[in-house]
């Protein structure tokens, strides 16, 4: 059995981007080149699917198309579950299988050169398309982000725009990268790596919703000059998130806050208002989320879905270094 540099060095004068022909650059050689060639399939697949995904937002966002937000936005929440179960899940595992993996332990690539390409290779692919459709969704959404149908705190908005998809991703892949060579066979852990996947995106709705969003700072707006029978309420600023709805709206001179069960009884409008007067009532006091804390919490918690992912990483060289073989 020839060894696995020397496999590498004919593969490269053979190499179509070494010959010229233009199918690979010069920039990939040996390792990483016998590692884009053994996974190219699946690496062309996501580039060439997020490609038609950013074309098809760009020609919605010129014609300014709002039909297929919500599609849209739907199939790149179901991108990480594809990225984990069709690229992270079998990266390793059919390396396992068939017996290369024992081949290259006992040649002179190490276990860690080998782990390193193929994380980093895998890494860069999947960054390379979640940066671009983050970037494309994300201009798209830039022309309706005033619109309620599409609120920042959402998850198909907050999710899928800025670092979130990258990071979401990132993890997705990495942990079922982590499944697969522990459990070592292909189809086991594509199905393992779904039920995973499915539920970090179920959990990580869940923290969104009440945890993430706990750490921004909330503004009030306030209004004394009474209210109405009708109760309208005062206008927030463009793309701001309302907190209280249901909460404790009306505010009395003396600042404190009521609810919306006041004066419910009141059957007039002139009832409504001398009830309101009794109460103090002078205005309206509503807490919002300003448009301009997205970003900062998409970094938040982009930051701690990478920490995650680092420490899948950890792992990985730990227990590839003694039984990835």
């Amino acid at each position: 059995m020839s060894s696995l540099t020397s496999t590498s060095t004919t593969t490269k004068s053979t190499a179509p981007g070494a010959t010229g022909t233009g199918r690979l650059p010069q920039l990939l050689k040996g390792m990483t080149w016998l590692v884009w060639r053994q996974h190219r399939a699946v690496f062309w697949t996501v580039l060439g699917a997020s490609s038609l995904a950013v074309a098809f937002i760009v020609f919605q966002r010129s014609q300014l198309h709002t039909a297929g937000y919500d599609p849209t936005s739907t199939g790149l929440r179901l991108m990480p579950i594809l990225l984990g179960v069709f690229l992270g899940a079998p990266l390793f595992t059919g390396d396992l299988e068939n017996g290369t993996a024992r081949l290259v332990v006992t040649q002179s690539v190490s276990r860690t050169r080998w782990l390193t390409t193929k994380l980093a290779l895998t890494a860069l692919v999947v960054v390379v398309s979640t940066v671009a459709l983050s970037v494309a969704f994300g201009w798209w959404w830039n022309l309706y982000e005033e619109s309620t149908a599409w609120e920042w705190t959402s998850g198909p908005t907050f999710n899928n725009t800025g670092p979130m998809p990258v990071a979401l991703a990132l993890f997705s892949v990495f942990g079922g990268v982590a499944i697969g060579v522990v459990l070592r066979r292909t189809l086991v852990a594509m199905v393992v790596t779904l039920g995973f996947t499915v539920v970090v995106q179920v959990v990580w709705s869940h923290f969104l919703a009440h945890f993430l969003l706990s750490l921004a700072d909330v503004a009030t707006i306030t209004t004394n000059k009474g209210v109405t029978f009708e109760g309208v309420m005062p206008t927030l600023p463009p793309g701001a998130h309302q907190v209280n709805w249901s909460n404790r709206p009306y505010l009395t001179g003396d600042g404190k806050l009521l609810s919306w069960g006041t004066c419910n009884d009141a059957q007039t409008e002139q009832a409504h208002e001398l009830c309101m007067k009794k109460a103090d009532v002078v205005g309206w006091s509503v807490d919002y989320l300003p448009i301009s804390q997205m970003n900062g919490l998409q970094w938040v918690g982009a930051s701690i879905l990478l920490a995650l992912t680092a420490a899948v990483t950890v792992f990985l060289f730990f227990w590839g270094r003694k039984r990835l073989a």
